[in-house]
């Protein structure tokens, strides 16, 4: 069989892992890997998609890779990323646009979040993704919500490169809004996925997605998340692998810091700027390059004007997590009517941003 035929196949072999061809044929890929594979031991399933392919289905794929531009990456190719193929849960091949070298290449770091994340959240993982990606770091996220959507934009902004990873076939963009933002990445950078053409967004991909994102990356930094959740799992089975993993730490009565604090308290590394892990991941040569942000809030025309003491008063009633007008007007003594009015003024302004449930967050 043919190279190219023969990556398309195990690529849609359900169930087919790299330790399955690691243990058939160690070396690079070759045209004899398939009867290497017939040979050992395979689950029933994927012992009958490759005694039995589908050819109408392979020749399909084909043709829809070359039009979108798409490659397969066997786990044998030398492309692959080596720390990838060597973990027993890895699939067998990979579907991505752009340069495979792009995979192997570094530094990569994976950031992470909550899809429902608050506006002072996406701004760090933006601001983040974007200086690292000015220091030479590679962002790699899920193409997703939130957090996620926010870094591969910082990447963007920063001028370097992003790999956003799907929970669907490369065929079709999830979440559909973010179709331009998907075509971005395709300029500049990669689209990668472990699904065949055709898969929806089922749920369990999900998991299977941020778990593959933390694995290409040197390092993952979680932004927010809640307790218990899926991504909080993903990122404490990191730590259990001895994998580099950073938090940024957040009040204790916020929802979404509650899973970047047990972090922390698990191992994860503590940080407050991307100089910080550029240490950590001993990237020194570009340290210089990552400076410290302005301490004062800057609008879209340069340096946001002074705010009469009243304001001032309001922000510091806020502080720096989701609060909602009620709060507010208790702490401050003032009616919510007041208040309102006063938070318009500060969303105009940038200062606030609002968010689910009628709450307001400091930016």
């Amino acid at each position: 069989m043919e190279p190219a035929r023969l990556r398309a196949l195990l690529a849609r072999s359900p169930g087919l892992l790299a330790a399955h061809l690691n243990t058939a044929c160690p070396g690079e890929f070759s045209p004899d890997l398939l009867q290497a594979l017939l040979a050992g031991a395979l689950p029933p399933r994927v012992r009958r998609r490759l005694e039995q392919p589908d050819e109408t289905q392979i020749d399909a794929d084909l043709r829809w890779a070359e039009a979108a531009g798409v490659r397969v990456l066997c786990c044998r190719d030398s492309e692959f990323p080596a720390t990838l193929a060597t973990l027993s849960w890895a699939p067998a091949a990979l579907y991505l646009t752009g340069s495979p070298g792009e995979l192997s290449g570094g530094p990569w770091l994976t950031i992470m979040g909550a899809r429902q994340a608050s506006a002072a959240g996406c701004d760090t993982a933006r601001r983040m993704a974007t200086d690292l990606a000015a220091a030479g770091v590679g962002i790699i996220s899920a193409l997703g919500e939130g957090i996620a959507a926010a870094a591969l934009e910082g990447a963007l902004a920063g001028g370097g490169r992003a790999i956003a990873v799907s929970a669907a076939g490369l065929d079709r963009t999830h979440p559909v809004q973010h179709a331009r933002l998907a075509a971005r990445i395709r300029e500049h950078g990669s689209l990668v996925s472990q699904f065949p053409p055709g898969s929806p967004p089922r749920r369990h991909h999900f998991a299977l997605r941020d778990r593959l994102s933390c694995a290409l990356g040197a390092g993952t930094l979680v932004v927010e998340a809640l307790a218990g959740s899926g991504l909080g799992v993903t990122a404490a089975t990191q730590l259990r692998h001895a994998r580099r993993v950073f938090a940024i730490p957040g009040s204790i009565r916020d929802p979404l810091a509650a899973g970047c604090n047990q972090l922390i308290r698990r191992g994860a590394t503590l940080v407050q700027d991307p100089r910080e892990i550029l240490r950590e991941l001993g990237i020194n040569n570009i340290f210089q390059y990552v400076t410290a942000r302005p301490k004062s809030a800057a609008g879209p025309h340069g340096a946001a004007p002074p705010l009469d003491n009243k304001y001032e008063m309001l922000l510091d009633a806020a502080g720096f997590e989701p609060v909602d007008i009620d709060v507010l007007a208790f702490r401050t003594g003032w009616s919510g009517h007041t208040v309102a009015s006063m938070l318009l003024l500060l969303e105009l302004e940038g200062r606030v941003a609002p968010q689910p449930g009628g709450r307001y967050c400091r930016l």
